[in-house]
């Protein structure tokens, strides 16, 4: 027999591997935000509290830092936060934290209900450690069904998800994600000290996310060479990651370096997204792409690849939106010199449905907690 669950819990919480500067971190914090706001006690549970988006939880949100040097090492401490505290939910985010969530949940017991949350395409995950990848993904299939819930955050990544982990597809929840709150306004009005940006400079195409294969920079670099050939322009990428050198480098070759430019990490992307002359996602695959929602909320021309998934489901309807082949720098160029050619004024920001931060809380939160079976 189902248990019954009350309709809104009186204590959750959210549990990542770190505060690392990547979407899912971006989302769940947006996603505190929204329990915190519709008045649910939240806590933040962070196996370890470093990085840059530390200093972003919300105010009235716990945070609970497991302090393990090593994310394998912090099974124990969720362990005795979870007997502890006892929380009604537990909310989960990338592949090793949803199969330490449900594990821990087993080895705790309580009432606690556990739903992770896949956040990208699966299939098309490899990871940087081939054995771990393997030995996580055999857990994952083995303790999903056991999950309360199981969310994605688009219909492809859902179907992905089914597919890869032997779930019926029905069984899994999409919800949006988190993305639009009511400060991406003020955010993105604020001082960008960076000249490239100023009157009468070259419109600067705007690139954001880690600096890793997924989000294949190297065709954007490419793109943006064969766009230097046409027009005047500019291209600035941020973010941090283990391709930076690499990436420089074949800036260098393609003789674009001195129009390209590689801040890092910046908390506050919107500033430049307001006044880029279009973003351009490039990615490989994704689950659901924040920064796409983001670009069109700052009003933006965007361009994205028509990967698996999300740009697909997010861009149809847009005027001001082109979606293009992966892997296709001549395709991505086109539609960069395009929308940058097309005149007018700027688009009005645009946001896409179900992306505000306070729906998708309360979508989290109306969710039954009925036990999935594969």
């Amino acid at each position: 027999m189902t248990p019954t669950h009350p309709p809104v819990p009186a204590r959750v919480a959210l549990f990542l591997p770190t505060f690392e500067g990547g979407g899912a971190e971006r989302a769940f914090i947006n996603l505190a935000r929204g329990f915190r706001d519709l008045g649910v006690r939240t806590d933040f549970v962070v196996a370890n509290a470093d990085g840059p988006y530390r200093d972003e939880v919300p105010e009235g949100v716990s945070l609970v830092d497991l302090r393990a040097r090593r994310f394998v090492l912090s099974l124990p401490a969720l362990v005795r936060y979870l007997r502890q505290t006892r929380p009604d939910r537990l909310y989960s985010a990338l592949e090793e934290a949803n199969v330490f969530a449900l594990l821990a949940r087993r080895l705790a017991g309580g009432p606690t209900l556990v739903f992770p949350s896949i956040r990208n395409t699966l299939s098309q995950e490899k990871g940087n450690e081939p054995l771990r990848s393997l030995v996580i993904r055999r857990l994952a299939r083995r303790l999903y069904p056991g999950a309360d819930g199981i969310v994605a955050v688009s219909k492809g990544a859902a179907e992905d998800a089914a597919a890869t982990l032997g779930l019926a597809a029905e069984r899994i929840s999409v919800i949006s994600n988190p993305t639009v709150t009511p400060d991406l306004g003020a955010l993105a009005a604020e001082p960008l000290d960076d000249p490239w940006f100023g009157e009468g400079e070259p419109p600067v195409v705007l690139g954001c996310g880690r600096l890793v294969p997924q989000k294949d920079f190297c065709t954007l670099l490419a793109a943006f060479a064969i766009l230097r050939t046409r027009r005047s322009a500019r291209l600035v990428i941020l973010g941090e990651g283990p391709l930076r050198d690499d990436l420089g480098r074949q800036a260098e070759a393609l003789g674009v370096a001195g129009d390209v430019s590689f801040p890092g990490f910046d908390a506050n992307p919107f500033r430049y997204m307001a006044r880029a002359g279009v973003f351009a996602l490039s990615s490989k695959h994704e689950g659901s792409p924040n920064v796409l929602v983001q670009a069109l909320a700052c009003g933006v021309p965007v361009v994205a690849t028509d990967c698996p998934s999300g740009p697909s489901e997010i861009l149809p309807g847009v005027p001001h939106g082109r979606l293009v082949p992966v892997g296709d720098p001549a395709a991505l160029a086109a539609a960069m010199d395009a929308l940058l050619g097309a005149g007018g004024p700027r688009p009005a920001p645009w946001i896409a449905p179900g992306f505000d931060y306070r729906a998708s809380a309360a979508a989290f939160l109306a969710l039954k907690g009925r036990v999935i079976s594969g």
